[in-house]
């Protein structure tokens, strides 16, 4: 054999060998599972609730309550893995119209979280929040109070004074839903360039112009895209390579899919899809929204026909594809997860008081019950934090 043949293969043999022992490695990691519940309005949590997750052999572990907070139903893990962020979806913090947003320390070992610090949201109903690209601000929706809010994160983990707030104006078509703006979620680019809020209120995913030295949000120009009158845009899931943009809308049972100018900011919508079978009567509010790391697959929560959407998805136009639907073995599944790895997908039925485990068919995107079950009183938020 020629030596540089013989080189050629060896290399092959050293990246095969790396690949195997990446994957080797990926499944052997544990993950911790935290959940967000809601303690007020009805619900029955404690707070954040914490489970260990070992990706080798998918067992699940209960841990308790990693931390008591008051409504705590939308969270996120800094991507230092050192901090969790978490609304407290009230509407008289500290006597005002506003809720708040609690930092946490992690406990990386057992799950516990340590209080840090707790700051106004500046709007009632905090329901969202999210980091920007460099994890040095957090940007969190006010549902009630119809705005949005920056605050810088500290060296510690503590959030620090806003540095930006902005009120939403308008209403939409539905006088009992849609009385006046309701941000209900916020995705940055992938290059940290811009910031888009979904406005159930409204019908309109506002784009801003994010400052990553200032941590203040521009309207962009054209500052805003319409999606059908009376939808009620939710959540929104980007592409990997954030080329497209998937929107659920609450109200409208469908999902829309946008074409992204991610150098001008833009949105331009492709696609509408419903999320419920053709024959549903009813009542249905849709939820969550989730692709696969791959960007393969899509999902989206139904609450009402107690089921996930599942799509595949063109990766040269975007659009989507209904491949199957599959019930979510509980009530109004208002939130999911899907794991680091695209292997499994956690359910959180809130009116049922569980979380139902399902497995990702990585060549269909087919979704199959586990037959794990996580008992938590009104889960609505599940996210993940690698440990090992």
């Amino acid at each position: 054999m020629e030596p540089r043949r013989n080189l050629v293969l060896s290399l092959s043999l050293l990246a095969v060998a790396s690949l195997l022992a990446t994957t080797a490695a990926a499944a052997d990691h544990d993950y911790i599972v935290y959940v967000g519940t809601y303690t007020q309005d009805g619900g029955t949590g404690k707070g954040i609730y914490a489970f260990r997750y070992a990706a080798k052999t998918a067992q699940v572990n209960e841990l308790g309550v990693a931390a008591e907070a008051a409504n705590p139903t939308w969270f996120a893990v800094h991507p230092n893995g050192r901090f969790l962020y978490a609304v407290s979806e009230l509407g008289n913090y500290q006597g005002a119209n506003s809720g708040g947003v609690i930092a946490f320390a992690i406990n990386r070992t057992n799950g516990k979280l340590t209080f840090l610090n707790e700051v106004a949201s500046l709007g009632a109903g905090p329901c969202n929040l999210t980091f920007d690209r460099t994890g040095k601000f957090l940007l969190v929706a006010n549902y009630g109070g119809g705005s949005i809010a920056v605050f810088p994160i500290l060296a510690d983990g503590k959030l620090g004074p806003a540095t930006d707030l902005l009120q939403h104006t308008g209403h939409g078509p539905n006088p009992a839903r849609q009385e006046g703006p309701h941000p209900h979620s916020i995705v940055l680019t992938p290059d940290n360039r811009f910031a888009i809020v979904n406005d159930l209120g409204l019908d309109e995913l506002l784009v801003y112009r994010f400052d990553v030295a200032t941590g203040k949000l521009t309207p962009n120009d054209p500052p805003f895209t319409k999606v059908d009158p009376g939808s009620g845009p939710r959540h929104l899931a980007l592409s990997p390579n954030g080329r497209f943009a998937y929107v659920v809308n609450e109200m409208g049972r469908t999902v829309t899919v946008f074409s992204v100018d991610l150098g001008a900011g833009v949105l331009h919508p492709v696609q509408s899809i419903s999320t419920v079978p053709s024959n549903f009567q009813g009542r249905n509010d849709d939820a969550e929204i989730e692709m696969v790391p791959s960007g393969k697959f899509l999902y989206a929560s139904n609450r009402g026909d107690d089921s996930l959407a599942i799509y595949a998805i063109d990766p040269t136009t975007g659009m989507l594809k209904q491949t199957g639907s599959v019930k979510t073995g509980g009530k109004e599944p208002r939130a999911f997860e899907i794991d680091p790895r695209g292997e499994l997908l956690f359910a959180a039925n809130r009116d049922s008081g569980n979380v139902v485990i399902f497995r990702i068919d990585a060549r269909t995107g087919q979704l199959t019950p586990t037959g794990h079950v996580l008992n938590v009183p009104w889960p609505v938020c599940v996210k993940f934090l690698a440990v090992k």
